[in-house]
């Protein structure tokens, strides 16, 4: 695995080195963003979820896109998606293993996310 997998975030007291591959979600806490990986583990950041966005587009510049801003609260890992449910707004995220998360989202947001994904043939 080369360097270009990781995710730093460097704070005054924390260095967060993740798998990019392992998160699941990042969901908006006002100022802060929360962190969610596929083994549960959570973590939260001084950073908004706007903030958090810019960093992701800079880091996988050139890449294959890995996450997708849904509504105000999420950006998700595109390859989790399980299923998505515009009758019940439901998003469900897998990982076909251990990690399943289930996530209210608005319905236009999640119309934006399936028109994404059959565009881009994920």
């Amino acid at each position: 695995m080369t360097n270009k997998d990781w995710l730093f975030l460097n704070s005054r007291d924390d260095l967060l080195r993740i798998d990019m591959k392992e998160i699941a979600y990042f969901e908006a806490d006002g100022n802060y963003t929360s962190i969610v990986l596929t083994n549960k583990l959570k973590c939260t950041v001084g950073m908004s979820l706007g903030k958090m966005e810019q960093l992701l587009a800079e880091r996988l510049k050139g890449k294959v896109m890995y996450f997708a801003r849904i509504g105000k609260s999420y950006i998700v890992n595109l390859n989790l998606v399980f299923q998505i449910n515009l009758q019940k707004h439901r998003l469900v995220l897998s990982d076909y293993r251990d990690a399943c998360y289930s996530l209210e989202v608005s319905k236009d947001a999640l119309k934006k996310l399936k028109e994404l994904m059959i565009k881009m043939k994920i």
